[in-house]
């Protein structure tokens, strides 16, 4: 395992016997933050820039490959139990409330750093053994990700909305259990030269992911209602066929090789009882990080930041439906149009990163994403064109993978202890996804007191609080602690 930063500013690495001991030599003036995604400590020597064609050849590399299809794999449920089953609810005449209030349901994606120890430290039996620590953990995890699908199409929200919910939160909680492991693996198995590509190949293909369980989800239940079906059993073969394409994620799993410093890491704990290996991980993640200067204010941030991205995206697919836009509508202009936006929004939020500070960079970021929302004030004022949807889209879209892509490069940054990567970078994005859960859980009750283009502009108000808190860090010296981040 390479060498990061440690405990107290002491750089921690692998002894002789395989045991990780923190180092004396090195000062915390010497230390230099590591790479965003591998917690590695970058280098002083200065290195030629790689060709166009290096630069290029670097994402048809296996490990590259392997972590983009990964990444497809994590960002296809997300929506299942979020926007696309929103769009289920509402036709199946739920009321805006409910639906709001089922944003509860995305609870494990903020409490899932509560059991990230157990997935660094424990084993799962038989897929453990078949095919390694990380490896075993992302069959058993997509297994019961399939399973819990399958329970979910197989409920009716006109008729049960408690036994719907049930089946949300266990998607919910499968899919932030592969995020977990996902996470740990791509960390692991890509060597510094390959972690911006890395990172570059998985947010592109988690927001494919996405995009199939969205608009392709609405296609294919469009499609099966052209047939004939009634609109309950369409629902339910869409996300039968959502379903079987995590099996995608499975073979990718089965294709790949565990991690050269799983092993490592594994072999240097062997000898530590299972629930003392769970502590270890546990309390070294949560200490070495409160440890830090400024870290309560940091994690706000990390609460706040994509918060008004969360607050207007809960109730984006019932504000599209309300206006009177039909479902393949939604599905062509929200997501079809968007998706271009989002993949050139990320190679921005890219060059951005490399061109400006990081904290500048979340201040472009994070006003961009914001004023964003003004966007759909106008479409509701305006009302059915499809024109306007698809502007409002395209901001909405590009600003918030700008966003995006720099908020994961400054989460990453932070994750700067190889020993507790896993658990501290889940730890931060669930800490993320307490907007989207808990924060935007009321968002259903705001638009329906103010009507639509109030609430839009609400949403870029509730973007204040992180913009007062990144002034506040930025003044504190915060982002100059991280050292330079590469993206």
């Amino acid at each position: 395992m390479t060498s990061a930063s440690g405990t107290l500013g002491r750089p921690v690495k692998p002894s002789d016997d395989g045991q990780f001991v923190a180092t004396e030599s090195a000062t915390k003036r010497d230390m230099t933050a590591p790479d965003v995604t591998s917690g590695t400590a970058p280098t002083t020597t200065d290195t030629a820039a790689p060709s166009w064609r290096e630069s290029l050849a670097v994402y048809t590399q296996p490990r590259v490959l392997i972590v983009l299809f990964l990444g497809f794999s994590s960002g296809l449920p997300l929506a299942l139990s979020g926007s696309t089953l929103l769009v289920w609810m509402r036709e199946s005449g739920v009321d805006l409330g409910t639906i709001g209030l089922f944003a509860l349901v995305g609870t494990p994606y903020t409490l899932k750093f509560l059991w990230a120890p157990l997935v660094d430290a424990l084993h799962v039996g038989l897929f453990t053994r078949a095919f390694g620590r990380r490896r075993g953990w992302l069959l058993f995890s997509q297994l019961l990700l399939i399973v819990s699908i399958v329970l979910l199409a197989l409920t009716d929200p006109a008729r049960s909305p408690f036994l719907v919910a049930l089946g949300a939160f266990l998607v919910a909680t499968m899919s932030s259990t592969q995020d977990i492991v996902v996470d740990a693996f791509r960390v692991e198995s890509l060597p510094e030269s390959e972690q911006a590509a890395g990172m570059a190949s998985y947010v592109a293909a988690y927001r494919i992911g996405m995009l199939v369980s969205t608009a392709g989800a609405l296609f294919i239940v469009s499609g099966f209602e052209s047939t004939g079906l009634p609109r309950p059993a369409a629902w339910m073969w869409g996300y039968l066929v959502m379903a079987a394409l995590v099996l995608i994620g499975t073979i990718t799993a089965l294709i790949a090789t565990e991690p050269a410093q799983s092993a490592r890491a594994e072999a240097a704990t062997e000898a530590e009882p299972a629930f003392a290996r769970v502590v270890h991980a546990a309390v070294g993640a949560f200490s070495e990080f409160l440890s830090r200067k400024d870290a309560l204010a940091a994690l706000a941030f990390v609460v706040l930041f994509k918060f008004t991205d969360a607050f207007s995206g809960t109730m984006t697919a019932p504000f599209v439906i309300d206006l009177g836009f039909s479902r393949n509508d939604y599905a062509a202009i929200v997501k079809g149009v968007g998706l271009a936006a989002t993949l050139i929004g990320g190679f921005a939020g890219g060059f951005i990163a490399r061109r400006y500070s990081l904290g500048a960079s979340l201040w472009i970021g994070g006003i961009l994403q914001a004023t964003a929302n003004l966007s759909f004030s106008w479409l509701a004022l305006v009302g059915i064109d499809q024109w306007v949807l698809a502007l409002a889209i395209t901001c909405e879209n590009f600003t918030s993978a700008i966003g995006t892509v720099i908020f994961v490069a400054y989460l990453s940054a932070l994750c700067q202890n190889p020993l507790h990567t896993a658990t501290q970078y889940a730890l931060l994005t669930a800490l993320a996804a307490v907007g989207r859960t808990y924060l935007s859980s009321g968002a259903g009750y705001v638009a329906k007191a103010t009507g639509w283009p109030l609430f839009f502009m609400i949403c870029v108000a509730v973007a204040v609080p992180s913009l007062i808190l990144l002034a506040w860090l930025q003044k504190r010296g915060h982002f100059e602690t991280l050292g330079p981040v590469k993206v």
